[in-house]
């Protein structure tokens, strides 16, 4: 299965980390990071895929993607 490209991508600088850090608000504990922007997103693109692949194993749902969340 290939990665859902619809699945909404945060990404923000971390100087706690000094790295870009990118996270899927729609997959449970999905995240990575990076030494750049684009670095922290090609990464963060191989863990969705990754977290896809561990629950198909597991039998757990994968939630569809929503787009563009929206918070108050």
């Amino acid at each position: 299965m290939k990665t859902d490209p619809r699945y909404e991508i945060i990404i923000y600088w971390s100087d706690v980390d000094q790295a870009f850090i990118a996270e899927v608000p729609e997959l449970a504990g999905c995240a990575s990071d990076g030494a750049s922007y684009l670095e922290a997103l090609q990464n963060v693109e191989i863990v969705i895929q990754e977290w896809i692949e561990t629950a198909q194993e597991m039998g757990r749902t994968i939630p569809k993607p929503k787009g563009k969340l929206m918070f108050a």
